[in-house]
């Protein structure tokens, strides 16, 4: 059987958990998952566990967070006075927000973590950045 290896498209479904079991991403009723082995289109904790598998192959690998959306970065929450935020703008915490960098050039996600009667702090950093995660892979096709 052909192994995959670093430059070939492989299409995988995939469950992705948190490692107290809950489930934050799965292939489960789509089309499966299509990249470039070693391409960097994926983390590369999962990148790095696919060279090797065979098609039809399942194999269950544990990224830690710096193989995957990297450590919570302090640097990425920013305090905004809530007089700058629009009325119409909900705040309620965990809410997912767009921010524009300042020369509006950007556009970048951020969650709502904090709110108080003076400010409002959100957070740019990945949902799932700090988290270690596990993933349940299956090779569907190596082209």
């Amino acid at each position: 059987m052909t192994q995959a290896k670093s430059g070939d498209t492989v299409r995988i479904h995939y469950t992705g958990t948190l490692t107290d079991g809950s489930v934050f991403d799965s292939s489960s009723g789509r089309e499966p998952l299509e990249f470039a082995v070693g391409s960097g289109q994926i983390i590369p904790g999962l990148d790095m566990a696919i060279p090797g598998m065979e098609v039809g192959e399942n194999k269950t690998v544990t990224v830690p967070a710096d193989q995957a959306y990297g450590p919570v970065d302090p640097a990425n929450r920013q305090a905004v006075p809530r007089a700058d935020i629009p009325d119409d703008i909900p705040l309620d915490l965990g809410a997912q927000l767009q921010m524009s960098s300042p020369d509006g050039q950007h556009v970048m996600p951020v969650t709502v973590v904090e709110v108080s009667d003076d400010e409002v702090v959100l957070d740019a950093n990945h949902p799932l950045a700090g988290k270690d995660l596990i993933f349940a892979i299956e090779i569907v096709s190596i082209g």
